[in-house]
């Protein structure tokens, strides 16, 4: 086994640090406290290139794998968890089935404008009655001529505010028992009868565009259906497998972010005529954060090279985002801890980590659900 990364993947992690301390990290407070997305550092994401990292350069990406593009996902979560959400739903979400199950004609037409970072990529899936019941989907396409008519609701779709294109999953019909078949359809955001809102008041990732859908009538060709009409269940589910790599990217960046504060911190504080770094407590506290972020970043860069080398991946998917996000939110909490009463301040930043964290064991399928994942990849039914 080899875990040097190679040449070209330390170059990325190096070139998105640098970038993602220097520009992204000193407003993260800010954005924050306002909600507001960072079109600004987004625009500049896509000049650098890291919104195509998956993807081959013959659709406007930069040709690099999923190892690389898991260690920008967590860089840039480690200045900023809301950029990080956004960064990493454009890609694993919103462009990566484009790439997956696409026609030639819909890769050139929608992917490379997102590869190239002309626009973001969003993935709308969840409904307010269809959350880890992904099969629940009450969206509709039904074909009317060389014409689908979508109606239906989303919410809590990343992006959707800053996107050219959304897929959104749709019921088009029943199988030969019944069942229905749900498939996914490019949707232009500007079509008439799509409507966009961005309301929400959330606790954490706030830097990050959250939208609800209402699609009244919508009309979009038949040719904007992505990928196999009866296979639309199986394609988001293998979407979501790569999209939990890198949330679970993302939990490691937030982790590591507090664990840097807390370590930093407790060298600083004194107590009792001593840093607090002294005492076994906090010494425990802090190996045992050092220790589950490593082993969540270990478990990510494996689901990553098992993606890269085509083998399957969904189990230690699972692991990876489960292990990260709960590791996230436990590295936060004791960073808390550690900083004492101003570890509940804002401007010490490791509340806000804490808030962004938690979102991570929620979205991209549940702490729950990736129990469910994982015990039925064992065998167990």
């Amino acid at each position: 086994m080899n875990f040097d990364l190679t040449k070209e993947q330390k170059m990325i992690r190096d070139m998105v640090r640098d970038f993602a301390q220097n520009e992204i990290a000193p407003g993260a407070e800010e954005r924050d406290a306002s909600a507001e997305f960072p079109e600004d550092i987004f625009k500049k994401i896509g000049e650098l290139g890291l919104l195509g990292i998956p993807f081959p350069e013959e659709y406007g990406g930069s040709g690099g794998d999923t190892v690389s593009y898991a260690l920008a996902v967590e860089e840039i979560g480690r200045a900023c968890g809301g950029t990080g959400l956004s960064y990493a739903a454009a890609v694993s979400l919103g462009a990566s089935p484009l790439y997956y199950f696409g026609t030639e004609e819909q890769k050139k037409e929608y992917l490379t404008p997102l590869a190239q970072g002309q626009s973001l990529g969003s993935f709308g899936l969840t409904e307010p009655n269809a959350g880890s019941d992904a099969g629940g989907t009450q969206t509709k396409a039904v074909l009317d001529g060389d014409e689908y008519v979508i109606n239906g609701e989303k919410c809590w779709i990343t992006n959707a505010s800053y996107a050219r294109t959304v897929i959104v999953t749709a019921v088009t019909g029943k199988d030969e028992r019944g069942k229905n078949i749900t498939s996914a359809l490019i949707v232009p955001t500007d079509a008439p009868g799509f409507t966009i809102n961005s309301n929400y008041e959330k606790m954490g990732v706030r830097a990050s565009n959250t939208c609800e859908l209402v699609l009244e009538d919508v009309r979009v060709p038949k040719e904007n259906l992505l990928g196999d009409p009866q296979g639309g269940f199986k394609q988001f589910l293998y979407t979501l497998d790569g999209g939990r790599i890198s949330i679970a990217a993302l939990g490691v960046g937030i982790a590591q972010a507090a664990f840097e504060r807390a370590l930093a911190y407790s060298k600083e504080r004194k107590q009792f005529g001593k840093t607090i770094s002294s005492f076994q407590a906090i010494q425990f506290k802090l190996a045992d954060m050092a220790m589950e972020i490593e082993l969540a970043r270990n478990m990510v860069m494996k689901a990553a090279w098992l993606k890269d080398q085509n083998r399957a991946f969904g189990k230690e998917a699972a692991f990876a985002k489960l292990y990260a996000s709960e590791t996230a939110t436990r590295t936060a909490n004791q960073a808390i801890q550690i900083h004492g009463g101003y570890g509940y301040m804002r401007e010490y930043e490791v509340e806000r980590m804490l808030r962004d964290a938690k979102l991570l064991e929620i979205g991209e399928g549940t702490s729950e659900i990736q129990r469910l994942v994982i015990s039925r990849q064992l065998g167990c039914r």
